[in-house]
């Protein structure tokens, strides 16, 4: 690539970059599979000929399916689906033609490490879950549910097996779901951060929420639990707008360097006055002087313009379906204020 030209990303390694005159170009690299985008079509064309002249290579075409994920070009929007291998997974958990459900998990589901269900099959549990993590990828609605289910895969019980399997129901009735990216949504990076005060029953740790979005597509999600206690819920959602800040940051630099223009500096949502106050004052309060120095990552992006973070009322904060089981109406409330929706054939 660098003979041809290419800049290798300082933020993404996998990502190349070529920019001559009004030519623009971004590859990314996974193995031996090239995607190839760029301003003009010559441009493309120009870049495949140099390609095969020098390696034995296979034109695909327009992007249709990568690494498992269907890709839906259309003239509004390109969405990105996965309901072949959602499909696969289904089979193989032999569950086809399930009944569905409208919610990947009951709401306010409690489950603990100690149940005392019976065992089920480790290696078919792990399995099935290892599955359905890759199906996140197009899926930040399920993503809570399938990190919560991964909590067990040490020791799984009935219980546990159970809450899999509405995941798979879930999954059997939203096929078609998927990210849909409008064409003409813009590049302004938004992220949004949330977190469940105390909702492991085991460990009593929160569990953070993060999705960022780039126009009105979401482009990164996390749902996690956090590795420490937090003790109070401004605490929680601090270490949740920390983590955040570090993904959103990284995106606005890698952003930056596709485009070739620095982006502006990213929104970051956050529902929680006290922790939005914390992470604008530089004085260390008595309730927040225990925190680990590395959470305050998220005060010197604040102070250095990296971020502007910003109070969103709990209605509209985008990240709660990452952070908590919901009911029906919220549920699909969020899922498509996320930017999600049927993908069309």
């Amino acid at each position: 690539m660098g003979e041809l030209g290419f800049a290798r990303c300082a933020t993404e390694h996998a990502l190349y970059t070529r920019r001559r005159g009004k030519e623009e170009l971004i590859v990314g690299v996974y193995v031996d599979d090239l995607i190839v985008t760029g301003a003009r079509a010559q441009d493309i064309e120009a870049f495949k000929c140099e390609m095969a002249a020098r390696f034995k290579m296979s034109d695909l075409g327009a992007l249709s399916y990568y690494l498992g994920i269907e890709v839906k070009q259309g003239r509004d929007s390109i969405a990105l689906g996965q309901r072949a291998y959602a499909l696969k997974l289904l089979e193989q958990a032999g569950m086809t033609g399930c009944k569905p459900m409208a919610t990947p998990m009951e709401e306010r589901i409690k489950l603990s490490k100690n149940s005392t269900a019976a065992r089920v099959d480790a290696t078919r549990y792990r399995s099935i879950v290892g599955g359905l993590r890759w199906l996140t990828h197009t899926r930040p609605d399920i993503t809570f549910a399938v990190g919560y289910v991964s909590r067990f895969l040490e020791d799984p019980r009935e219980d546990h097996w159970t809450a899999v399997k509405r995941v798979l129901r879930y999954v059997q009735g939203s096929l078609d779901m998927g990210v849909v990216f409008p064409r003409h949504g813009g590049l302004q990076l938004t992220a949004f951060s949330d977190a469940d005060m105390a909702g492991d029953v085991d460990g009593r740790k929160s569990t953070t929420g993060v999705l960022v979005s780039l126009g009105t597509a979401p482009v990164a999600w996390q749902s996690l639990k956090q590795k420490v206690v937090a003790l109070s819920t401004c605490e929680s959602e601090y270490i949740a707008a920390a983590t955040a800040a570090c993904q959103v940051v990284w995106l606005r630099r890698l952003l930056g360097e596709l485009t070739g223009v620095e982006a502006r500096p990213p929104a970051l949502k956050v529902d929680n006055q006290p922790a939005i106050a914390l992470a604008k004052n530089p004085v260390f309060h008595d309730r927040s002087k225990h925190i680990d120095v590395k959470f305050h990552f998220l005060r010197d992006c604040v102070d250095g313009g990296h971020l502007v973070i910003e109070f969103v009322d709990t209605g509209r904060q985008l990240a709660d379906i990452l952070t908590k089981s919901l009911g029906r109406l919220r549920f699909s409330e969020l899922r498509k204020m996320i930017g999600m929706d049927e993908v069309q054939g």
